[in-house]
């Protein structure tokens, strides 16, 4: 597989129908009453599978958004392993084999790997009527678990730069979306959450952890 760069993408919500977009309408709604936990919650009467899409995408662009304002110090000398400090490595997996990759190829790859899930109408129909496949949850589950990886390897190696930029506050909101909504849907274990699980303890019990607090976390 050879990915293309990818930058941040607004244009997977416009293909939702009007139904999809009332709900994630409904989640960001929520958000701005400042509550997010609530934001995560199945609407009553709401399809699982159509909540669970939508919020996918939206965190998915976060992600993608948020790495990109510390992808120019993301680079292969800078970050010669996709790792999350000294005792977390991550591999790429291809087919029987697991590669190395630095961290920006692997991100790469990565985010290329989720965009083509997401652009898959077999996978996240946008159509009204086409059912979600029967795989649906195991495969929403290997795209949270990869996009935490990013996660992890930003607040490891790059929590500086972001504290630089005055966005700690707004990674720390951006995770805790991430991590109530996969803990609602129960999408990643917690062996899987280990690197972070300080940190998420952190975030979930307050409603602006500091930098400080953070840095102790990791």
């Amino acid at each position: 597989m050879k990915p293309t760069s990818i930058t941040p993408s607004t244009s997977r919500s416009t293909k939702f129908d009007t139904k999809q977009t009332k709900l994630l309408r409904h989640s960001t709604n929520t958000l701005g009453s400042g509550s997010i936990k609530d934001a995560v919650k199945l609407p009553e009467s709401e399809d699982l599978h159509e909540w669970i899409a939508v919020n996918i995408v939206d965190l998915f662009n976060q992600i993608n958004m948020l790495y990109g304002t510390i992808s120019e110090k993301c680079t292969s000398d800078s970050c010669p392993k996709m790792s999350a400090g000294c005792k977390y490595e991550y591999y790429w997996s291809d087919g029987d084999q697991s590669i190395n990759f630095p961290a920006p190829q692997y991100i790469d790859y990565l985010l290329t790997w989720v965009q083509d899930q997401l652009d898959d109408e077999n996978i996240f129909p946008s159509l009204i009527g086409k059912q979600f496949p029967v795989n649906f949850l195991h495969i929403s589950a290997t795209i949270m678990k990869r996009l935490f990886r990013i996660y992890a390897h930003i607040y490891y190696e790059h929590l500086d730069y972001i504290k630089q930029l005055n966005a700690v506050e707004h990674l720390n909101t951006s995770f805790k979306h991430f991590i109530l909504f996969v803990q609602e849907f129960s999408l990643i274990n917690e062996k899987q959450l280990a690197p972070l699980a300080d940190l998420i303890h952190i975030i979930t019990s307050s409603n602006n952890a500091s930098f400080e607090s953070v840095s102790s976390a990791l």
